[in-house]
């Protein structure tokens, strides 16, 4: 499903223009970026956590040159699924869909 595809799903089911449906899930997505940006998790009770995840600093090899390079510590953004909707998605009697964008490809 694509952002497209939820937006017509709200309003279909809402009755809310698409136009007024975007923007308020492109707010919604900018607030998450902002907070992680500022190092807050955002919290969506019933549906799971945004939240930084801390990387160690390592050494990566850059196979052209043969060189070893240091990657410092850094933080990525992840998301984490309430239990209640992990608990959904296992009960849910569905199989594994593809792609739609593999399947365009293949034909």
């Amino acid at each position: 499903m694509r952002k497209a595809d939820i937006v017509s799903s709200i309003a279909e089911k809402t009755g809310i223009p698409k136009v007024d449906i975007l923007v308020a899930l492109e707010a919604f997505f900018k607030e998450v970026k902002v907070s992680l940006v500022e190092g807050e998790p955002v919290y969506v009770r019933g549906f799971g956590s945004f939240i930084l995840k801390k990387r160690a600093a390592k050494i990566g090899r850059n196979i052209k040159k043969n060189i070893a390079v240091e990657i410092p510590e850094h933080f990525i953004p992840a998301f984490k699924p309430a239990k209640e909707f992990v608990q959904a998605v296992k009960d849910s009697d569905h199989e594994l869909v593809e792609h739609a964008a593999d399947d365009a490809m293949e034909a």
